[in-house]
This record gives C-alpha cells, sequence and structure tokens, in this order.
C-alpha cells in the first residue's frame, strides 16, 4: 500500500504539492488524475525517492522508498519511457537492471515475451517507435515482479490493441492483489480501467472516491425524452407538465428534451395521464470526463484561448490560411494573437492566389489592385493596367530575324 501524509514540496517560491494526504489500497487499480502543473508527476518522483518532500511523508508497505530492501523486487514504475540508453538494445537494457537487482536473466526474456518485444530484444532502442517504448518501460517496472507498480501515462502512444493489453493487464494485476497506480489524462480509458480515483488541482487533493461516487458527485444525470416528431403540439404540451410538475427541461439540438429533476417512472406517469405519446425515454449518465472537467474547471493553469475569427465564416483575405485569392476562410493580416507568424501569410505577403488581383465577392482585391510581392515583399507601386487587347501572332518577315530570336 502507499499512504502520503501531509505530502509538501516546493520549488522556491512555487508549491508544486501542498498537504497532500491520500491511501493507494491493494487489489484495486487507482486512478490519478489532474491537470498539467497539478502535482501529479511531482507526487509519484516524491512515492520513489527522486524528490525529498518539504514536509510530510510517503511510504510503500510501511517505509520509505530509500528503505526498502532491494526496491526494484518490491516497487515498479514506469515514469519516462525515453529513459533508455539508445545504443542498448532492448535485451542489455533490461539485462542490465536485471543484474543490478540479483534477477535472473531468465526473468528478462519472460517480460519481453510479456510485452511482445521478443522478435526485436537484439534491437537499439533508439530505434523504438514511441509504442515500443512504452512496452519496453512497462517491460523493466515489471522486471521485479514487485507488488506495487506506478504507471505514468502507460498508453501513450499505443496503438488499439496496445491500448487494450495494457487495460487488462492493470486489471490482472490489482486481481493478484497488487497496489497499482496509474496517471493519465484519458478520461474515457481510466472509466474502463480505474476502480478509485484521486484527483489533486494545483497541489492540492480535490477527490478520493471510487469512479460511480465520483461521477455522481460531480454531474447531474438526465433524462432524454422525444415525441413525435409530426406532432409538435404534443412535445409543448409534455414540456408543460413536466415543468408544472418541478421538472427542468430543455430543448436538445435534434429535437428531443431534456429532463432533469423527476425520475423516468414519473415522467412516463405525467405523459400517459396528459395523452403524450413518447418515442423515446431513456436515462443519460454524464462520462467520466464531463465529472472531471466539471470539478477541474477552477485548478487550469494552462487554459486555451479561441483566436480571434478562428470560427469558419467569409473572411477578408483569400484562401485558408491568409492567402490572397477570394475564397472563404481566409484569416486576417495579422494572423492569430501572439502568432510568431503573423502577417506571414496574410493578404499583405506571400506569393497571390491563384484569384489575386480578380473581383469576387469573398474578399478578393478589386481588378487591377497590386498582387503582393514574393516572400513578404512589399507590394509593387500600382500601375495603370492598358485595357485587354488581341494578341497578334504575326510572324516576322526575315527568317533570319526568327532565328536570332530564338537563340535568345
Amino acid at each position: 500500500m502507499i499512504e502520503a501524509v501531509g505530502l509538501t514540496k516546493r520549488y522556491g517560491a512555487k508549491t508544486a504539492v501542498h498537504n497532500l494526504s491520500f491511501q493507494v489500497r491493494p487489489g484495486t487499480v487507482t486512478g490519478f488524475l489532474g491537470p498539467n502543473g497539478s502535482g501529479k508527476s511531482t507526487t509519484m518522483r516524491m512515492i520513489l525517492g527522486l524528490d525529498t518532500p518539504t514536509s510530510g511523508h510517503v511510504t510503500i508497505g510501511g517505509h520509505p522508498f530509500r528503505k526498502l530492501p532491494n526496491a526494484p523486487r518490491q516497487v515498479g514504475a514506469l515514469l519516462d519511457a525515453k529513459a533508455v540508453h539508445g545504443g542498448r538494445s532492448a535485451r542489455q537494457h533490461l539485462l542490465s537492471l536485471a543484474q543490478l537487482s540479483g534477477i535472473p536473466a531468465s526473468r528478462v526474456d519472460e517480460v519481453l515475451g510479456l510485452v511482445g518485444l521478443q522478435d526485436v530484444a537484439k534491437k537499439r532502442s533508439k530505434g523504438f517507435s514511441l509504442g515500443m517504448g512504452q512496452r519496453l518501460g512497462i517491460a523493466a517496472a515489471m522486471l521485479g515482479d514487485p507488488q506495487v507498480l506506478l504507471f505514468d501515462e502507460p498508453v501513450n502512444g499505443l496503438d488499439p490493441d496496445g491500448i487494450l493489453w495494457v487495460r487488462n493487464l492493470m486489471k490482472q494485476l490489482a486481481s493478484e492483489g497488487r497496489t497499482v497506480f496509474v496517471s493519465s489524462h484519458l478520461m474515457s480509458e481510466m472509466a474502463l480501467t480505474a476502480e478509485h480515483l484521486i484527483v489533486i488541482g494545483r497541489g492540492q487533493l480535490l477527490a478520493d472516491m471510487n469512479v460511480k461516487d465520483f461521477i455522481a458527485a460531480n454531474s447531474t444525470g438526465f433524462a432524454r425524452v422525444r415525441t413525435p416528431d409530426t406532432e409538435p403540439a404534443q412535445g409543448e404540451k409534455l414540456t408543460s407538465v413536466l415543468s408544472e410538475a418541478g421538472g427542468q427541461v430543455a430543448p436538445e439540438p435534434d429535437g428531443a428534451l431534456r429532463v432533469t429533476g423527476l425520475a423516468l417512472p414519473r415522467i412516463s406517469d405525467l405523459a400517459h395521464e396528459a395523452g403524450v405519446r413518447l418515442w423515446e425515454l431513456s436515462p443519460h449518465q454524464a462520462s467520466l470526463e464531463e465529472a472531471y472537467m466539471q470539478l477541474t474547471q477552477g485548478a487550469v493553469d494552462y487554459r486555451s484561448a479561441v483566436p480571434p475569427q478562428a470560427v469558419p465564416g467569409v473572411v477578408p483575405g483569400g484562401m485558408p490560411g491568409g492567402v490572397p485569392g477570394g475564397v472563404p476562410g481566409g484569416l486576417p493580416p495579422q494572423g492569430y494573437a501572439g502568432d510568431p507568424y503573423a502577417g506571414a501569410y496574410g493578404p499583405q505577403a506571400g506569393a497571390p492566389g491563384p484569384y489575386a488581383g480578380q473581383p469576387g465577392p469573398y474578399g478578393a482585391q478589386p481588378q487591377g489592385a497590386p498582387a503582393p510581392g514574393p516572400y513578404g515583399a512589399p507590394p509593387a507601386p500600382p500601375q495603370q493596367q492598358p485595357q485587354a487587347q488581341p494578341q497578334q501572332h504575326a510572324a516576322p518577315a526575315d527568317p533570319t530575324q526568327q532565328h536570332s530570336e530564338d537563340a535568345r
């Protein structure tokens, strides 16, 4: 079991983790969630003795990690899959770890087969893909057959088959009575893998409960109700009846109704009493992602902003990316706020588009306007454009003159 008590870590004036207390019990997969910068990696490093807490303490099986006898045999961890000497093969990497911990070489071949790397065991790890590197990191964590395992983003870079394998592996390890602590940003995967959640934000504990209780505590379920599309009056009648009974009714984009505050049997009874036919009456539970977003929305340090005028529509400037040409969807000359390439691809720079200088309803330049110079050069001064005249292709009178012209 992993137990943290009053765990605090400061880096100068910044407090990465503040008074954090929790337990990770054996026999279940415990998910460790939190926004970027919330202190998850710092907490896992303190569990493994890589960082020293400013105050508080954390133990594994009642002992600090640094005091565990032959720790690799008791604790396995994957924090950084890239922490491998690229010149070593997968087998050499695992064999060196095994020799340091007194683990027999036969176990190396066993874990290589477990993670599916037996066919590339002799290849240098620097040529491994991201997913292969993750598998090698999991193999290293499993090398000592430990009772406590910590994984930080274990499915990063894996294909769907690999993700399913990791999910089943975590559940199998927990079913064997091991302590499994998994940090991930993939809410959909955590919903399928974890049974218990520890959620932190800005270094502080936000939640410590099982998945079902977490979703119920941080979201509101609703009923989805649909009346015949050909009879809109029935939908209006049902809305009135449900509202009078204390329900909150809101329309869905597809014409259905979202009802909260009333149980499904009550909705059915009210519809029957009002003589309203129902085409759909179904319960809907919020997802783990929705509940997580609801809980952590005030603890996000790095929040993305929607760039101005980034929505689809007709914007003066031409083709997407700002190339002039009179096609809808172009960006304004200044680009996004803070864009290092602002103006580099806008109507004031770059090569002209295929419709530059032609009149059009979507922001094309008026006929006769100068096209921008190449690679951001300023446009040439305007010149009076003569009216288009039919081209004449008269042959030269003197044949020798034609040959001299061709030679040029």
